[in-house]
C-alpha cells in the first residue's frame, strides 16, 4: 500500500487532481466508522456530518461527507437557499438518483451502490458511484467567478453487456433557512424552541411559487411573505419585548434598524432556478413528499414512479426535481449538466441560463485553471506540502467570498460558528485580518472589503462589533478597542503596496448609508476619523496605555475573567498592553501612508503618537515578558505571572523590545509556550481556573491561528528557524498528523483549537453536557460547525510574507528574507522573490508608473558576495551597507520593476 501525502490524518488522503491541482479524498465510512463522531449538538448537525467549501465570489456551498450540499447566498440575509431537515423531507441540493426501474444508485452516501468515492477539491465536490453494473460520476463546482449557480455535471456509463434504459433524477431542495440572529437570540429565552426550529418556523410564514422555464428546461420558484396571524402576532409581540431586553443587557441599547433597507431577517429572498443545460428535461417535479415519502432521501418510496407535474401545490415542504430519459449501450457513457442558482430579478433568468447553455462544455476544466492563477505560492524543494497548502488556502479563503446587498461590497466573513450557526458578520476586525493576504494577489477584493467596513463606520469613527441580519448594527456585550486598528492597518498596507491614492479619494456613503442627508464621504477622511476616536475618544489611562474598553481583541479578557459587578467599573480605568503595542507599528505604518499624500503634518503628529505608546509599552517588561493589562487599582495587572502571548509579539514587529529583552522574551515564548505544543504556540503559559472556560480552551490557554500569525511574524525578524517551525506547527498538515483522527483540521479548522492544558488536544471548543455551562449558555459548541473559519486560512497566507520580511514604505519597499533555505521561490501578482545558488531575483509589480527604492536585507557574509547587480536587464551601480543593499528603479503600468542579484562564484 503506498504511503498516503504528508499531512493527510485518517478520513482519506492528498492526491492531485487531473488539473494538478490538490484535492481531498476522503475515504471514511462515517456511518459505521466511531471515529467519525464529533460532540456536536444535533439539533445543529449529524455527529458524523464532515464538511468541505466550494464557492465562488458569490455564493458558498457546504458539501457534506452525505452527499448533499447547501447553498449560502448574503444579498438580503445570510441564509442557506435550501435546508437539509428531513422532518420536510429537505436534503440540501446536489444529489441524483440513477434507475433502470428496477434498481437505482444515488449520490447521497452509501447510495445503494458497490462503491463510494468522495473527493474535495478546489472548487468542486466529485461523487463517484459504482453499482448493479452501472456508474455515476457528479462533479458539482462553482464557475470561478461572480455568477450565482452552481453547475452539476453527471456522467454515467452503462457497465453492462446490453443496452439500458436509464431514468436520471436531479434533485435540489427549495426551503430557505435563514441564519438569523433575532432567530438566535430568541433562542437564548426558549424553553421548547431550539435556534433552528425558531429558524425554520419563520420559513413557514413564506408560500412559494413555482413555474416552469422555457417549457421544460427547468423550475423556477419564487417566494412571497405571509406575515404573521393576529395570535403570532401577539406572541411575537411577546417576544420581541424579550428580545429587545436581552439586546439591551448584551449592548446598552436595542436592536435598531435605521432605514427600510436594513432587515434583521429576508422577507423578499432571491428566486431560485433549477436547470437542465444539455438537453430540456423530460420530465419535471416539485412533489418531495411523494419521491421521498417514508424511505427518505436513502430510499426513496417513488423513485420509480412517473413525475406528476403538478406546479399549483400547497405543499409547504416540496423540492425541484428533474428527470432526464437516456439510452446508453454497453460501455457507453453521457455526460448531463444542470445548474442550480438563484436571480434577484426572475427576468434576468433566460440570460443567465442561455448563457450557461452556450458555455458548459469545458467549464469545468477552465474553472479549475483559474483557481491555479494569482495566487500566493512559495516552492520549497524538500518541503513541497507547504505549497500544496498555499494553493488550498487561496482556495478556500477566496472561495469564501459573498456579496452583502446593503453595503453593495463583497465581504469575507469569518464563517464557522459565528456566521453559520449564530448568524453574525463579525467580528468587524475579522474581514480586515481575511483581506491581508489579498493584498498580495487580489487587490481589488481588498478594496471592497475597506468600503464594507468604512461604511459601517459611525458618525465619531466607531466601528461596531458586527453586522446581522441585512445592515443591522449587531447587539453584543463586546466593545472592543481595537477594532479601528485593522482598518488602518489594511488600509495603510494596500495603499501603499499598490500607491493606489486615487482610492483613498473615492467617496462613499457611511452608515446607516441609505439615509437621504447622508453625505459622502472620502476614505481618508473616514481613516482620519477612525483614528480620532482610537486616539481621542478611547483614549489613554494612567500608565499612558490604549484604554482597554471591555475588550481587545480578546473578546474574554474582561468578561471572561471579571465578576460581572465590577465589569463596568473597570471598563472606565483599563489599559491594554496589546492594544498599544499593536498601535505602535499600525500607527507608524499609518503615518507612513500620510506620508505618501503629502500630509507631512499630520503624518508627524501620528508618529509622535506612536512613539508615546511605545515608551508606555516599555515600561511594561516584567523581566521575562511583557504584561497584558491593567485593570484597576483594585485588580491591578494581568500578566506579570502568567505569560499572555498576545502582546509579545507586537513588541518584537514595532521595534519596543530592545535586543536584550528579544533573547529573554524569545526564550520564555519557546520554553513556555512552543515546545509543549504539537501544533503552535499556547495563548498562555498555564490556565487559569476561574474563568469561564475550560483549560485548555479557547483564550483560557488554546491555541488561536491569528495570534501564532503575529507570532510567526515577529520570529521571521528575529530567529528564522523558529519561525518557519511555528508556522509548520500552525498548519493543517501539522494538526493532520498530530491528531490524524479528528477530522477538522485536515482540509480546513476553526479559529482556535485545544491545547495540551485541555484532556481534548488537538479538537476545538466544546462545553460538556454533563457540566454546569460557566456563564451563558447560547448551546454553540464550535465542534458544531468546526470548519470554515478563515482564520485557518488567511493567517497561514499572510504570515508566508513575512517569512520574506516584506514592509512598504512612502517611497518604496524592504525585503528582509527570513526563510532557512538554500534555494526557495515566492510568487504573488504583487511581489516576486528567489533565492538560488547563484544568487536573487525580484520583481515589484505595483501597476504604476514610478521610480521605488528597494532594500534588501541579508547576512553580512552574503552582503560582502555580492558581485553584481541588474535592474530591469541593465548593470547598474549600488549600496552595499553593514546588512543590506539599495537601489532604485523604475516601473511602468505594464512592466514591474525587475532586479537581479548575482553573487560571486566561489569553489
Amino acid at each position: 500500500m503506498d504511503k498516503k501525502a504528508f499531512g493527510s490524518g485518517y478520513f482519506g488522503e492528498w492526491i492531485k487532481d487531473e488539473f494538478g491541482l490538490p484535492a481531498y479524498k476522503y475515504n471514511c465510512d462515517q456511518i459505521n466508522d466511531p471515529k467519525a463522531i464529533s460532540p456536536t449538538n444535533e439539533f445543529w448537525r449529524k455527529k458524523t456530518n464532515h464538511s468541505h467549501q466550494i464557492g465562488n465570489d458569490r455564493l458558498i456551498g457546504v458539501a457534506s461527507n452525505y452527499g448533499y450540499i447547501q447553498v449560502r447566498q448574503d444579498e438580503g440575509s445570510p441564509k442557506f437557499l435550501n435546508d437539509y431537515d428531513p422532518s420536510r423531507y429537505q436534503y440540501g441540493g446536489g444529489l441524483g438518483f440513477l434507475t433502470d426501474g428496477n434498481i437505482f444508485l444515488s449520490t447521497y452516501y452509501p447510495g445503494n451502490a458497490d462503491s463510494f468515492d468522495r473527493i474535495f477539491g478546489m472548487g468542486y465536490y466529485r461523487k463517484i458511484v459504482k453499482g448493479h453494473g452501472l456508474s455515476v460520476d457528479q462533479i458539482i463546482f462553482a464557475p470561478f467567478g461572480d455568477d450565482p449557480l452552481l453547475i452539476s455535471q453527471v456522467t454515467i456509463t452503462n457497465n453492462r453487456d446490453k443496452p439500458v434504459d436509464l431514468n436520471w433524477i436531479e434533485y435540489w431542495g427549495c426551503r430557505i433557512y435563514q441564519f438569523s440572529y433575532k432567530a438566535f437570540m430568541a433562542g437564548l429565552i426558549s424553553k421548547k424552541s431550539t435556534v433552528p426550529d425558531i429558524r425554520r418556523n419563520f420559513t413557514d410564514k413564506f408560500i412559494r411559487k413555482f413555474s416552469k422555464i422555457n417549457d421544460h428546461d427547468g423550475i423556477l420558484v419564487s417566494r412571497k411573505f405571509l406575515g404573521f396571524k393576529l395570535i403570532e402576532h401577539l406572541l411575537w409581540g411577546v417576544m420581541n419585548l424579550a428580545l429587545a431586553t436581552i439586546a439591551r443587557s448584551l449592548s446598552g441599547g436595542s436592536v435598531k434598524t435605521p432605514v427600510k433597507e436594513s432587515t434583521l431577517e429576508d422577507k423578499t429572498p432571491p428566486d431560485t432556478f433549477l436547470v437542465s443545460l444539455d438537453k430540456p428535461t423530460d420530465e419535471l417535479s416539485i412533489d418531495a413528499r411523494n419521491f421521498f415519502g417514508s424511505g427518505g432521501v436513502e430510499n426513496p418510496s417513488g423513485i420509480f414512479d412517473e413525475f406528476q407535474e403538478d406546479f399549483n401545490s400547497t405543499e409547504e415542504n416540496n423540492g425541484l426535481f428533474l428527470k432526464r430519459k437516456i439510452k446508453l449501450n454497453s460501455g457507453e457513457k453521457k455526460t448531463l449538466y444542470f445548474a442550480f442558482g438563484y436571480v434577484e430579478d426572475k427576468n434576468n433568468i433566460n440570460s443567465i441560463v442561455n448563457h450557461y447553455k452556450k458555455n458548459y462544455k469545458d467549464l469545468f476544466e477552465k474553472s479549475c485553471a483559474k483557481w491555479n492563477r494569482d495566487r500566493i505560492k512559495l516552492s520549497i524543494h524538500d518541503d513541497k506540502w507547504i505549497d500544496r497548502e498555499l494553493k488550498w488556502h487561496y482556495y478556500y479563503l477566496r472561495s469564501n467570498l459573498t456579496f452583502d446587498s446593503f453595503f453593495k461590497e463583497h465581504i469575507l466573513s469569518q464563517g464557522h460558528v459565528y456566521q453559520y450557526l449564530i448568524g453574525f458578520q463579525g467580528a468587524s476586525r475579522d474581514p480586515c485580518q481575511h483581506a491581508l493576504p489579498f493584498i498580495y494577489s487580489d487587490p481589488r477584493f481588498v478594496k471592497e472589503i475597506i468600503r464594507y467596513t468604512c461604511k459601517t463606520v459611525k458618525p465619531k469613527g466607531e466601528i461596531p462589533y458586527g453586522i446581522v441580519g441585512n445592515g443591522v448594527i449587531q447587539p453584543s456585550p463586546f466593545k472592543p478597542s481595537d477594532l479601528e486598528l485593522w482598518l488602518l492597518w489594511l488600509t495603510s498596507e494596500y495603499v501603499l503596496a499598490w500607491r493606489d491614492l486615487d482610492f483613498l479619494n473615492e467617496k462613499i456613503p457611511m452608515y446607516p448609508i441609505y439615509k437621504a442627508k447622508n453625505k459622502e464621504v472620502r476614505i481618508i477622511d473616514i481613516l482620519q476619523l477612525c483614528y480620532n476616536h482610537f486616539i481621542n475618544i478611547t483614549g489613554v489611562g494612567i500608565h499612558g496605555l490604549q484604554k482597554l474598553s471591555n475588550g481587545d481583541w480578546n473578546d474574554m479578557v474582561i468578561l471572561g475573567y471579571v465578576p460581572k459587578k465590577r465589569q463596568k467599573s473597570i471598563k472606565n480605568s483599563a489599559e491594554s498592553v496589546l492594544n498599544s503595542a499593536m498601535a505602535v507599528y499600525t500607527l507608524d505604518l499609518y503615518s507612513k501612508l500620510m506620508n505618501f499624500t503629502g500630509k507631512i503634518d499630520l503624518a508627524e503628529k501620528i508618529k509622535l503618537k506612536a512613539e508615546e505608546l511605545k515608551s508606555a509599552v516599555k515600561k511594561q517588561w516584567a523581566n521575562y515578558w511583557f504584561k497584558r493589562a491593567w485593570l484597576s487599582q483594585e485588580y491591578g495587572w494581568v500578566g506579570e505571572d502568567i505569560l499572555w502571548l498576545e502582546p509579545q509579539p507586537w513588541t518584537i514587529i514595532g521595534g519596543i523590545a530592545d535586543q536584550d529583552q528579544i533573547k529573554i522574551l524569545l526564550k520564555s515564548i519557546d520554553e513556555k509556550l512552543r515546545k509543549s505544543s504539537k501544533i503552535g504556540a499556547t495563548i498562555l503559559n498555564e490556565p487559569i481556573s476561574h474563568v469561564t472556560e475550560e483549560k485548555g480552551m479557547a483564550t483560557n490557554g488554546g491555541i488561536w491561528l491569528s495570534i501564532n500569525g503575529t507570532l510567526i511574524w515577529a520570529l521571521a525578524l528575529t530567529n528564522p528557524e523558529m519561525a518557519l517551525d511555528e508556522w509548520k506547527k500552525n498548519s493543517l498538515a501539522y494538526h493532520a498528523e498530530a491528531f490524524p483522527e479528528i477530522w477538522y483540521g485536515i482540509w480546513s479548522g476553526p479559529d482556535t483549537y485545544n491545547s495540551h492544558f485541555s484532556e481534548f488536544e488537538g479538537a476545538t471548543l466544546f462545553f460538556d453536557p454533563n457540566k454546569k455551562a460557566k456563564g451563558l449558555n447560547v448551546n454553540v459548541n464550535w465542534t458544531d460547525f468546526p470548519v470554515m473559519n478563515m482564520h485557518s486560512h488567511a493567517w497561514p497566507l499572510y504570515s508566508v510574507i513575512k517569512l520574506l520580511g516584506i514592509e512598504f514604505s512612502p517611497n518604496g519597499l524592504e525585503i528582509k528574507p527570513s526563510i532557512p533555505k538554500d534555494e526557495y521561490e515566492f510568487y504573488s501578482p504583487l511581489i516576486m522573490f528567489k533565492k538560488t545558488e547563484n544568487g536573487y531575483t525580484g520583481h515589484y509589480s505595483p501597476n504604476k508608473i514610478g521610480n521605488w527604492k528597494i532594500s534588501i536585507i541579508l547576512p553580512e557574509n552574503e552582503i560582502e558576495n555580492i558581485e553584481k547587480l541588474e535592474v530591469n536587464g541593465k548593470s547598474i551601480m549600488f549600496n552595499k551597507e553593514q546588512d543590506r543593499i539599495e537601489f532604485e528603479g523604475k516601473s511602468s503600468a505594464k512592466n514591474p520593476l525587475k532586479w537581479t542579484i548575482i553573487k560571486k562564484f566561489t569553489q
